[in-house]
């Protein structure tokens, strides 16, 4: 079997069981409506029912949406974090620029019981809560860009990185110890993650996000490849380091931060990804990996939401503990059969 032919076989079963996630994903929910009228609402935009065509057309759909969005994003983010340090556990939030959006959502929220009324916003939105977490993660990342400017070592980098997280961490564990309750709440709730808040221009502008975010990986395929076997070795080629490196990290500071900033901190989904990807399609070739990651990121991240869901119940758990709970035994499981990291 040819190399193409190889690989078309598994992204067309993997197109499908998107589709799939995506359709079951949107017929559940608190309010229970036929699957039929949501493969009409999906495929032909129509039903006749007009309570359950804006329940599907305004919350539903949005939300799957950011799933696919959400999934994709840290996905690809995790791969390109993964392949510049060259370290299996390298993730979205090791550059601190998740931290730094956490730490703008964090400002925002709990900012006035530090600063005694300076901080005092009076209003937290979901649209000022996305505003504060871009601004925190945009200047973390450009704290990263003018270190990234003075460090040659890619390894240093990612220490200095794990430095800024820390930093961030530090500076909201102040703010909580000094906040009030009902703001330290409002912060953990955020904190717990959630894919059901975005309209669809708030949806039109993380999808802008992400997809600029993409095409930077995309583009970065070539580079990406070289630098498995090492910068020295890259260098030899005629990739240029210190450029590559910048388009890389902003690309990861889109994905990463613009997910955090819409969608609250999700954990697994950037880390444990890439690792299935590479178990199920047994290569290291970016050019297979980068389109395949955000397919399968896309449906982990459904999937994840459905269980989160509670079919038929208003209770919706927090969709950051059910990444976890449901997605790290399964690359426990499947690390310990395998006895061997592709990488």
């Amino acid at each position: 079997m040819d190399k193409p032919l190889k690989y078309r076989i598994p992204f067309l079963l993997l197109l499908l069981v998107l589709v799939v996630c995506f359709v079951f994903n949107i017929s559940l929910g608190s309010v229970s409506i036929p699957f039929k009228d949501t493969l009409n609402a999906v495929f032909y935009g129509n039903v006749q029912n007009e309570p359950w065509a804006y329940i599907i057309w305004n919350y539903r759909i949005p939300k799957a949406f950011t799933a696919l969005l959400v999934g994709s994003g840290l996905a690809l983010s995790g791969l390109l974090m993964q392949t510049l340090f060259r370290n299996p556990l390298a993730g979205p939030f090791v550059l601190g620029i998740s931290s730094g959006a956490s730490l703008g959502a964090a400002l925002l929220i709990m900012g006035s019981s530090l600063f005694s009324g300076v901080l005092a916003f009076g209003f937290v939105t979901n649209i000022t809560l996305a505003i504060a977490s871009s601004l925190g993660s945009f200047l973390v990342l450009l704290a990263v860009m003018t270190v990234a400017s003075k460090v040659k070592d890619t390894m240093a980098l990612l220490i200095i990185g794990l430095m800024f997280g820390s930093i961030t961490a530090a500076v909201v564990s102040v703010l909580s110890y000094f906040t009030n309750a009902e703001k330290l709440q409002q912060y953990v709730y955020w904190s717990f993650g959630s894919l059901g808040n975005l309209s669809w221009s708030q949806l039109s502008l993380l999808t802008g996000i992400i997809l600029i975010g993409t095409l930077l990986g995309i583009a970065s395929i070539k580079t990406l490849n070289a630098l498995l076997l090492g910068e020295n070795y890259a260098r030899s080629l005629g990739v240029d380091l210190k450029k590559s490196r910048y388009i890389i990290i902003i690309a990861m500071g889109l994905l990463a931060g613009g997910v955090t900033a819409f969608a609250g901190p999700i954990a697994f989904i950037g880390l444990a990804v890439p690792h299935l990807t590479r178990q199920i399609f047994n290569t290291t070739d970016h050019k297979i990996l980068v389109p395949a990651v955000l397919v399968y990121g896309a449906i982990i991240m459904l999937l994840c939401d459905t269980v989160a869901q509670l079919p038929n119940s208003a209770s919706v758990l927090p969709i950051n503990a059910i990444t976890s709970i449901l997605g790290a035994p399964v690359v426990i499981w499947l690390l310990v059969r395998k006895q061997k990291m592709v990488f």
